[in-house]
């Protein structure tokens, strides 16, 4: 089992964005101190939600800061960049980290940041799967060239080659977001393991775990790739010596987050979007994740593992919106929890 943090550099109110991002950039640096496997982070545009608006350059910053560390993105929105642009960051940091660096990539939403980037909404709704496989493409062979509709140019050379890198990975592994039984399949498809959201439980995650099996099994990938297929689960984590005393610290700093950040998204084209119920939303994370003694967090990753056959990890640790609080969670989620998980 690896457990890793989940950084979004989440603006809690009253807080400014340089707050924001030093207890992100803290919150990381203490994970590997910790022993934790991983740090994955959150990117977002325009919103409080999370202040990080390009996960991979702040995934650069962590990668120098840091030396064993697995660093992520979780992820990297593919419709509003060049699948080639994102591509060579990604083979890069590959290549200089040693193969230290996994690059999550995800379609976003009908944001407007689509407008802003100039992508349209047209790359979210469609474009996604493309995107996707000249990605691939990139980091996978040693000159591309393109001839889709939206991409359109002569055969390049890649560099620099993800397989230069001095480590036995021949590239970053690519996870995928999955929300959805048509991402579902297109991950499975292609053999990439996904990241499945915090907002779902154990029960659905598990049936997107077997919807991927057997997709990936009719598109003929391998019983060994499909058993090495390493998806990840996103969650919470907030540890304290009475579950109570864990809740009561998320329910009272995450619902004034939750309605600032989320509030803020604007969509592309006008559409009408429903917003969860803050307080509501709290407590079902609550619930479904690690909240609690150091005895219960562990029991709720080991059983998490066991129903869903995930065994990798990225847990929310910022959830109280205050940096002392923050670092001492990583801590004791490296001290008191991992050592009960073997």
């Amino acid at each position: 089992m690896r457990v890793g943090s989940f950084v979004l550099g989440a603006q809690f109110p009253g807080q400014g964005q340089g707050e924001a991002l030093h207890r992100a950039v803290r919150s990381a640096e203490v994970a590997e101190e910790a022993g934790l496997d991983s740090v994955w982070l959150a990117e977002h545009h325009f919103v409080p939600y999370g202040t990080c608006p390009s996960a991979v350059t702040l995934a650069a910053l962590l990668l120098g800061r840091t030396r064993r560390l697995r660093v992520g993105t979780a992820v990297s929105v593919l419709p509003t960049v060049h699948p080639v642009a994102l591509g060579e960051q990604a083979a890069l940091l590959h290549v200089t980290s040693g193969g230290r660096f996994s690059l999550g990539v995800g379609r976003g939403g009908p944001w407007v940041d689509l407008e802003v980037f100039g992508a349209g909404l047209e790359a979210y709704e469609k474009g996604f799967p493309d995107s996707l496989d000249l990605l691939l493409r990139w980091l996978r062979e040693p000159a591309v060239g393109a001839s889709g509709d939206r991409y359109r140019f002569r055969q390049v050379p890649v560099v620099p080659r993800p397989s230069e890198s001095l480590s036995e990975e021949p590239g970053p592994e690519v996870v995928v977001a999955c929300t959805s039984p048509s991402s579902v399949r297109m991950a499975a498809e292609r053999g990439l393991p996904m990241l499945l959201g915090m907002h779902v439980g154990d029960e659905e995650k598990a049936e997107m775990v077997a919807l991927w099996r057997r997709h990936a099994r009719e598109a003929g990938r391998t019983a060994a790739e499909i058993h090495a297929a390493a998806h990840v689960s996103a969650g919470v984590c907030q540890i304290a010596d009475r579950r109570a005393d864990a809740a009561e610290t998320l329910l009272k700093a995450m619902p004034g987050w939750l309605r600032q950040g989320l509030g803020a998204h604007v969509t592309v084209d006008g559409r009408e979007r429903r917003m969860r119920d803050p307080h509501a939303y709290t407590e079902l994370l609550c619930g479904l994740h690690p909240v609690g003694t150091p005895r219960l967090c562990a029991d709720r990753l080991a059983a998490t593992c066991e129903r869903t056959g995930i065994s990798r990890f990225a847990l929310l640790v910022e959830g109280s919106g205050d940096l002392a609080a923050t670092e001492e969670n990583v801590r004791r989620l490296g001290a008191e929890v991992l050592p009960q998980l073997g």
